[in-house]
C-alpha cells in the first residue's frame, strides 16, 4: 500500500513539477533570420541576456560597449562605458568595477561582446552577461541610443554596409 503512495506521487511529480526544471526562457531576436546569424556566431560561454530584460532592468546593471571606438561615438546604450575589443585593457576594468558588479557587455551582434566576456569571467567577474543580439537588437527592438554628448540619436554606426543589414528598426540611420 505504502509503496502504491509513493508511486503515485512520483508520476505526479514528474507531471507537475520537473517540467519546470527543464524549461529555459528561449531568447531570440525579432528577425528570424537575424537570430539564426547570432545563434551561429555565439557558442554560449557568457550567460545571454535578453534585450526585454536587459532594457527593463538597466539600472542594475553597467553596460560596457566592446566595439571600437568610432562606432561607441557614433551612438551607445545610455551610460555605457567604451571598453572596445581590439585594445580591450582588462586592468583598467580591475581597478574600476568589483568582481560582483552586475555586468551586460554588447557589441554589435554579440560576437565580440561574448569572447570580452569570457575575459571577464576568466578574471573573477561572475555577474557578466551577453546582451543578445547586441545593439543592432536594442535598436531593432526600438530602444534608444545616445551619441557621443549622451544626447538621444538615430544614428548608428552598422561596422560595415554588410552588416547593416540586419538593422531594421525604420527610424535608425546606418553609418559605417
Amino acid at each position: 500500500m505504502a509503496l502504491n503512495v509513493y508511486y503515485k506521487i512520483l508520476i505526479l511529480w514528474c507531471i507537475l513539477v520537473a517540467p519546470s526544471f527543464s524549461q529555459e526562457t528561449v531568447i531570440q531576436c525579432v528577425n528570424p533570420e537575424f537570430d539564426q546569424l547570432v545563434d551561429q556566431y555565439l557558442n554560449y560561454s557568457v550567460p545571454t541576456i535578453s534585450v526585454a530584460d536587459a532594457f527593463e532592468s538597466r539600472d542594475k546593471f553597467i553596460f560596457l560597449d566592446a566595439r571600437e571606438t568610432n562606432e561607441y561615438n557614433t551612438s551607445h546604450i545610455e551610460k555605457a562605458v567604451h571598453i572596445g575589443y581590439n585594445h580591450f585593457n582588462i586592468e583598467a576594468l580591475n581597478s574600476k568595477f568589483a568582481k560582483d558588479t552586475p555586468l551586460i557587455v554588447y557589441c554589435s551582434i554579440g560576437y565580440r561582446s561574448e569572447k570580452i566576456g569570457e575575459i571577464l569571467k576568466k578574471n573573477g567577474f561572475h555577474k557578466v552577461y551577453n546582451l543578445y543580439g547586441s545593439i543592432f537588437e536594442w535598436v531593432n527592438q526600438h530602444h534608444p541610443i545616445v551619441d557621443k554628448g549622451a544626447k538621444p540619436t538615430d544614428q548608428l554606426h552598422t561596422y560595415n554596409k554588410k552588416w547593416g543589414k540586419w538593422v531594421q528598426a525604420e527610424n535608425i540611420q546606418k553609418s559605417w
